[in-house]
Protein backbone atom coordinates (compact mmCIF):
# COMPACT_ATOMS: atom_id res chain seq x y z
CA UNK A 1 0.00 0.00 0.00
CA UNK A 2 1.42 3.40 -0.98
CA UNK A 3 1.67 6.42 1.33
CA UNK A 4 -1.11 8.07 -0.67
CA UNK A 5 -3.40 5.08 -0.29
CA UNK A 6 -3.05 5.07 3.48
CA UNK A 7 -4.79 8.46 3.53
CA UNK A 8 -8.14 6.97 2.52
CA UNK A 9 -8.60 4.89 5.68
CA UNK A 10 -11.87 5.61 7.56
CA UNK A 11 -12.11 8.97 9.31
CA UNK A 12 -14.29 9.60 12.36
CA UNK A 13 -15.45 13.21 12.69
CA UNK A 14 -16.76 12.72 16.23
CA UNK A 15 -14.65 14.26 18.99
CA UNK A 16 -14.85 16.37 22.15
CA UNK A 17 -12.50 18.68 24.11
CA UNK A 18 -11.09 15.80 26.19
CA UNK A 19 -9.70 14.32 22.95
CA UNK A 20 -8.27 17.49 21.40
CA UNK A 21 -4.62 17.31 20.38
CA UNK A 22 -4.25 20.70 18.73
CA UNK A 23 -6.51 23.27 20.39
CA UNK A 24 -6.75 24.60 23.93
CA UNK A 25 -10.27 25.88 24.69
CA UNK A 26 -10.73 28.15 27.70
CA UNK A 27 -13.46 30.44 29.01
CA UNK A 28 -13.47 33.74 30.89
CA UNK A 29 -16.99 35.12 31.24
CA UNK A 30 -18.22 36.32 27.83
CA UNK A 31 -14.90 35.51 26.12
CA UNK A 32 -13.70 32.11 24.93
CA UNK A 33 -10.13 31.61 23.75
CA UNK A 34 -9.17 29.04 21.15
CA UNK A 35 -5.42 28.58 21.43
CA UNK A 36 -3.68 27.05 18.43
CA UNK A 37 -1.09 24.59 19.74
CA UNK A 38 -0.78 21.98 17.03
CA UNK A 39 1.03 18.80 18.01
CA UNK A 40 3.77 18.04 15.48
CA UNK A 41 3.33 14.29 15.88
CA UNK A 42 -0.46 14.44 16.06
CA UNK A 43 -1.31 14.17 12.38
CA UNK A 44 -4.45 12.27 11.43
CA UNK A 45 -2.23 10.10 9.20
CA UNK A 46 1.40 9.01 9.33
CA UNK A 47 4.19 10.32 7.15
CA UNK A 48 4.44 14.01 8.05
CA UNK A 49 4.92 16.36 11.00
CA UNK A 50 2.66 19.34 11.65
CA UNK A 51 5.46 21.84 12.18
CA UNK A 52 4.97 25.60 12.66
CA UNK A 53 1.30 25.23 13.61
CA UNK A 54 0.49 23.79 10.19
CA UNK A 55 -2.73 21.82 9.99
CA UNK A 56 -4.36 18.76 8.49
CA UNK A 57 -7.90 17.40 8.53
CA UNK A 58 -7.64 16.34 12.17
CA UNK A 59 -6.92 19.91 13.26
CA UNK A 60 -10.02 21.20 11.49
CA UNK A 61 -12.21 18.41 12.89
CA UNK A 62 -11.35 19.72 16.34
CA UNK A 63 -11.96 23.33 15.30
CA UNK A 64 -15.39 22.44 13.94
CA UNK A 65 -16.28 20.66 17.16
CA UNK A 66 -15.04 23.52 19.34
CA UNK A 67 -17.12 26.12 17.50
CA UNK A 68 -20.26 24.00 17.74
CA UNK A 69 -19.72 23.49 21.46
CA UNK A 70 -19.26 27.21 22.04
CA UNK A 71 -22.45 27.93 20.11
CA UNK A 72 -24.61 25.39 21.94
CA UNK A 73 -23.00 24.70 25.30
CA UNK A 74 -21.87 28.21 26.23
CA UNK A 75 -24.55 30.83 25.56
CA UNK A 76 -22.68 33.21 27.87
CA UNK A 77 -19.82 33.45 25.36
CA UNK A 78 -20.07 36.39 22.99
CA UNK A 79 -16.52 36.72 21.66
CA UNK A 80 -14.09 34.02 20.55
CA UNK A 81 -10.39 34.91 20.41
CA UNK A 82 -8.24 32.80 18.10
CA UNK A 83 -4.56 33.02 18.94
CA UNK A 84 -1.40 30.94 18.97
CA UNK A 85 0.17 29.30 21.99
CA UNK A 86 3.47 28.86 20.16
CA UNK A 87 6.26 31.40 20.02
CA UNK A 88 6.52 33.64 16.93
CA UNK A 89 4.11 31.65 14.76
CA UNK A 90 0.33 32.01 14.53
CA UNK A 91 -0.42 29.42 11.83
CA UNK A 92 1.47 28.49 8.68
CA UNK A 93 -1.52 26.96 6.89
CA UNK A 94 -2.15 23.52 5.45
CA UNK A 95 0.73 21.10 5.85
CA UNK A 96 2.47 20.82 2.50
CA UNK A 97 3.93 17.36 3.18
CA UNK A 98 0.46 16.05 4.05
CA UNK A 99 -0.86 17.39 0.75
CA UNK A 100 2.03 15.80 -1.11
CA UNK A 101 1.16 12.37 0.32
CA UNK A 102 -2.57 12.71 -0.33
CA UNK A 103 -4.75 11.40 -3.10
CA UNK A 104 -6.72 13.89 -5.17
CA UNK A 105 -9.95 12.83 -3.47
CA UNK A 106 -8.44 13.38 -0.01
CA UNK A 107 -7.25 16.86 -0.96
CA UNK A 108 -10.68 17.77 -2.34
CA UNK A 109 -12.45 16.62 0.83
CA UNK A 110 -9.83 18.27 3.04
CA UNK A 111 -10.20 21.64 1.30
CA UNK A 112 -13.99 21.31 1.27
CA UNK A 113 -14.16 20.69 5.01
CA UNK A 114 -11.64 23.45 5.72
CA UNK A 115 -13.80 25.84 3.70
CA UNK A 116 -16.82 24.77 5.72
CA UNK A 117 -15.12 25.46 9.05
CA UNK A 118 -14.20 28.99 7.88
CA UNK A 119 -17.73 29.56 6.60
CA UNK A 120 -18.94 28.28 9.97
CA UNK A 121 -17.10 31.08 11.78
CA UNK A 122 -18.83 33.68 9.63
CA UNK A 123 -22.20 31.94 9.96
CA UNK A 124 -21.81 31.91 13.76
CA UNK A 125 -21.05 35.64 13.67
CA UNK A 126 -24.00 36.39 11.44
CA UNK A 127 -26.64 34.16 13.04
CA UNK A 128 -25.46 33.14 16.52
CA UNK A 129 -24.19 36.43 17.89
CA UNK A 130 -20.60 35.22 18.26
CA UNK A 131 -17.84 37.62 17.29
CA UNK A 132 -14.42 36.31 16.31
CA UNK A 133 -11.16 38.14 16.95
CA UNK A 134 -7.93 36.85 15.42
CA UNK A 135 -5.06 37.77 17.74
CA UNK A 136 -2.18 37.20 15.33
CA UNK A 137 0.90 36.92 17.53
CA UNK A 138 3.34 35.48 15.01
CA UNK A 139 3.85 34.59 11.38
CA UNK A 140 0.49 34.04 9.70
CA UNK A 141 0.68 32.48 6.25
CA UNK A 142 -1.53 30.78 3.67
CA UNK A 143 -4.38 28.89 5.29
CA UNK A 144 -3.43 30.46 8.61
CA UNK A 145 -4.23 33.89 7.21
CA UNK A 146 -7.39 32.47 5.63
CA UNK A 147 -8.46 31.36 9.12
CA UNK A 148 -7.84 34.90 10.39
CA UNK A 149 -9.74 36.33 7.41
CA UNK A 150 -12.82 34.36 8.48
CA UNK A 151 -12.85 36.26 11.78
CA UNK A 152 -14.65 39.57 12.26
CA UNK A 153 -11.41 41.40 13.07
CA UNK A 154 -7.67 40.75 12.77
CA UNK A 155 -5.21 42.31 15.22
CA UNK A 156 -1.50 41.87 14.49
CA UNK A 157 1.38 42.16 16.93
CA UNK A 158 3.85 44.82 15.75
CA UNK A 159 7.12 43.08 16.63
CA UNK A 160 8.93 43.72 13.32
CA UNK A 161 8.74 40.06 12.32
CA UNK A 162 5.11 38.91 12.51
CA UNK A 163 3.39 39.24 9.15
CA UNK A 164 0.39 38.11 7.13
CA UNK A 165 0.86 36.45 3.74
CA UNK A 166 -0.72 34.37 1.01
CA UNK A 167 2.44 32.85 -0.52
CA UNK A 168 0.78 30.01 -2.45
CA UNK A 169 1.28 31.58 -5.89
CA UNK A 170 5.03 32.36 -5.69
CA UNK A 171 5.93 29.26 -3.65
CA UNK A 172 3.60 26.59 -5.03
CA UNK A 173 2.08 27.97 -8.22
CA UNK A 174 -1.49 27.49 -6.91
CA UNK A 175 -4.22 29.86 -5.75
CA UNK A 176 -5.14 30.04 -2.06
CA UNK A 177 -7.65 27.21 -1.53
CA UNK A 178 -9.90 28.32 1.30
CA UNK A 179 -11.27 31.71 0.38
CA UNK A 180 -8.15 33.85 0.75
CA UNK A 181 -8.42 35.93 -2.41
CA UNK A 182 -12.18 36.38 -2.12
CA UNK A 183 -12.06 37.50 1.50
CA UNK A 184 -9.15 39.88 0.85
CA UNK A 185 -10.94 41.72 -1.94
CA UNK A 186 -14.66 41.24 -1.23
CA UNK A 187 -14.73 41.10 2.57
CA UNK A 188 -11.83 43.33 3.57
CA UNK A 189 -12.09 45.59 0.49
CA UNK A 190 -8.38 45.54 -0.24
CA UNK A 191 -7.62 47.42 -3.45
CA UNK A 192 -7.10 44.98 -6.31
CA UNK A 193 -3.69 46.35 -7.22
CA UNK A 194 -2.52 45.92 -3.64
CA UNK A 195 -4.08 42.45 -3.47
CA UNK A 196 -2.13 41.48 -6.59
CA UNK A 197 1.13 42.64 -5.01
CA UNK A 198 0.30 41.03 -1.66
CA UNK A 199 -0.22 37.62 -3.27
CA UNK A 200 3.23 37.71 -4.88
CA UNK A 201 5.19 38.50 -1.70
CA UNK A 202 6.56 35.38 -0.06
CA UNK A 203 7.60 37.33 3.04
CA UNK A 204 4.17 38.92 3.42
CA UNK A 205 3.36 42.31 4.92
CA UNK A 206 3.73 43.40 8.52
CA UNK A 207 3.13 46.32 10.86
CA UNK A 208 1.48 49.57 9.87
CA UNK A 209 1.65 48.70 6.19
CA UNK A 210 -0.60 45.70 6.79
CA UNK A 211 -3.12 47.99 8.49
CA UNK A 212 -2.83 50.67 5.80
CA UNK A 213 -3.59 48.05 3.13
CA UNK A 214 -6.60 46.78 5.15
CA UNK A 215 -5.03 43.35 5.55
CA UNK A 216 -5.49 43.68 9.34
CA UNK A 217 -7.61 45.96 11.49
CA UNK A 218 -5.06 46.98 14.13
CA UNK A 219 -1.38 46.60 14.95
CA UNK A 220 -0.26 46.66 18.56
CA UNK A 221 3.16 46.69 20.22
CA UNK A 222 4.12 43.43 21.95
CA UNK A 223 4.05 44.82 25.49
CA UNK A 224 0.48 46.04 24.97
CA UNK A 225 -0.86 43.21 22.83
CA UNK A 226 -2.48 40.94 25.45
CA UNK A 227 -4.21 43.84 27.19
CA UNK A 228 -5.44 45.29 23.90
CA UNK A 229 -6.87 41.94 22.80
CA UNK A 230 -8.65 41.45 26.14
CA UNK A 231 -10.17 44.93 25.95
CA UNK A 232 -11.29 44.56 22.34
CA UNK A 233 -12.81 41.14 23.04
CA UNK A 234 -15.00 42.68 25.74
CA UNK A 235 -16.00 45.54 23.42
CA UNK A 236 -17.10 43.06 20.77
CA UNK A 237 -18.95 41.04 23.42
CA UNK A 238 -20.92 44.13 24.41
CA UNK A 239 -22.28 44.33 20.84
CA UNK A 240 -23.69 40.78 20.93
CA UNK A 241 -27.27 39.79 21.72
CA UNK A 242 -26.37 36.31 22.97
CA UNK A 243 -28.53 35.34 25.99
CA UNK A 244 -25.96 35.40 28.79
CA UNK A 245 -28.31 33.88 31.37
CA UNK A 246 -29.57 31.04 29.13
CA UNK A 247 -28.93 27.37 29.78
CA UNK A 248 -26.59 25.66 27.36
CA UNK A 249 -27.27 22.43 25.49
CA UNK A 250 -24.69 19.70 26.04
CA UNK A 251 -23.67 18.11 22.75
CA UNK A 252 -23.52 14.46 23.71
CA UNK A 253 -21.59 11.98 21.58
CA UNK A 254 -23.35 10.99 18.37
CA UNK A 255 -24.13 7.29 18.48
CA UNK A 256 -24.13 5.24 15.29
CA UNK A 257 -23.89 1.63 14.20
CA UNK A 258 -21.64 0.63 11.33
CA UNK A 259 -22.28 -2.28 9.00
CA UNK A 260 -20.93 -3.44 5.65
CA UNK A 261 -23.85 -1.94 3.74
CA UNK A 262 -24.30 1.34 5.61
CA UNK A 263 -24.69 3.35 8.79
CA UNK A 264 -27.46 3.51 11.36
CA UNK A 265 -28.48 6.40 13.62
CA UNK A 266 -31.48 7.04 15.84
CA UNK A 267 -33.02 9.46 13.32
CA UNK A 268 -31.40 8.31 10.09
CA UNK A 269 -30.36 5.21 8.19
CA UNK A 270 -27.92 4.98 5.27
CA UNK A 271 -28.14 1.92 3.04
CA UNK A 272 -25.36 1.35 0.49
CA UNK A 273 -25.77 -0.58 -2.76
CA UNK A 274 -22.17 -1.00 -3.85
CA UNK A 275 -23.00 -2.70 -7.15
CA UNK A 276 -25.05 0.31 -8.23
CA UNK A 277 -22.82 2.83 -6.38
CA UNK A 278 -25.91 4.28 -4.66
CA UNK A 279 -26.47 5.31 -1.03
CA UNK A 280 -30.00 5.84 0.25
CA UNK A 281 -30.44 8.19 3.21
CA UNK A 282 -33.74 7.51 5.00
CA UNK A 283 -34.89 9.96 7.67
CA UNK A 284 -36.90 8.48 10.53
CA UNK A 285 -39.81 10.43 12.02
CA UNK A 286 -39.88 11.07 15.79
CA UNK A 287 -41.22 8.09 17.72
CA UNK A 288 -42.57 10.12 20.64
CA UNK A 289 -44.54 13.34 21.06
CA UNK A 290 -42.18 16.28 20.67
CA UNK A 291 -41.89 19.08 23.25
CA UNK A 292 -44.11 22.05 22.47
CA UNK A 293 -42.63 24.92 24.48
CA UNK A 294 -39.16 26.42 24.65
CA UNK A 295 -38.57 25.17 28.21
CA UNK A 296 -39.40 21.61 27.18
CA UNK A 297 -37.19 21.91 24.09
CA UNK A 298 -34.25 23.10 26.21
CA UNK A 299 -34.87 20.28 28.67
CA UNK A 300 -34.73 17.77 25.80
CA UNK A 301 -31.30 19.12 24.92
CA UNK A 302 -29.38 17.23 22.23
CA UNK A 303 -32.21 14.67 22.18
CA UNK A 304 -34.65 17.18 20.67
CA UNK A 305 -35.43 15.58 17.32
CA UNK A 306 -34.57 18.50 14.97
CA UNK A 307 -31.19 19.02 16.65
CA UNK A 308 -30.43 15.32 16.90
CA UNK A 309 -31.36 14.78 13.25
CA UNK A 310 -29.25 17.73 12.09
CA UNK A 311 -26.20 16.48 13.99
CA UNK A 312 -26.62 12.89 12.79
CA UNK A 313 -27.16 13.97 9.19
CA UNK A 314 -24.07 16.15 9.36
CA UNK A 315 -22.00 13.23 10.69
CA UNK A 316 -23.40 10.90 8.03
CA UNK A 317 -22.61 13.28 5.18
CA UNK A 318 -19.06 13.87 6.38
CA UNK A 319 -18.46 10.16 6.91
CA UNK A 320 -19.90 9.14 3.55
CA UNK A 321 -18.12 11.67 1.41
CA UNK A 322 -14.75 10.95 3.07
CA UNK A 323 -14.92 7.20 3.52
CA UNK A 324 -17.16 6.00 0.66
CA UNK A 325 -15.52 7.47 -2.42
CA UNK A 326 -16.94 4.87 -4.82
CA UNK A 327 -20.55 5.80 -4.08
CA UNK A 328 -21.59 8.16 -6.86
CA UNK A 329 -25.26 8.86 -6.09
CA UNK A 330 -27.04 9.74 -2.85
CA UNK A 331 -30.81 9.40 -2.57
CA UNK A 332 -32.65 11.15 0.28
CA UNK A 333 -36.09 10.02 1.39
CA UNK A 334 -38.36 9.82 4.43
Amino acid sequence: MSAAQTLIAPVDYRTDPSQYKHWKLSFNGPVATLGIDIAEDGGIRDGYKLKLNSYDLGVDIELHDAIQRIRFEHPEVRTVVLTSLKDRVFCSGANIFMLGLSTHAWKVNFCKFTNETRNGLEDSSRHSGLKFLAAVNGACAGGGYELALACDEIWLVDDRSSSVSLPEVPLLGVLPGTGGLTRVTDKRRVRHDRADIFCTLVEGIRGERAKEWRLVDEVVKPNQFDQAIAARALELAAQSDRPADAKGVALTRIERSEREDGLGYATLDISIDRAKRIATFTAKAPRATQPAGIDAIVAAGAGWWPLQFARELDDAILSMRTNELDIGTWIFKT
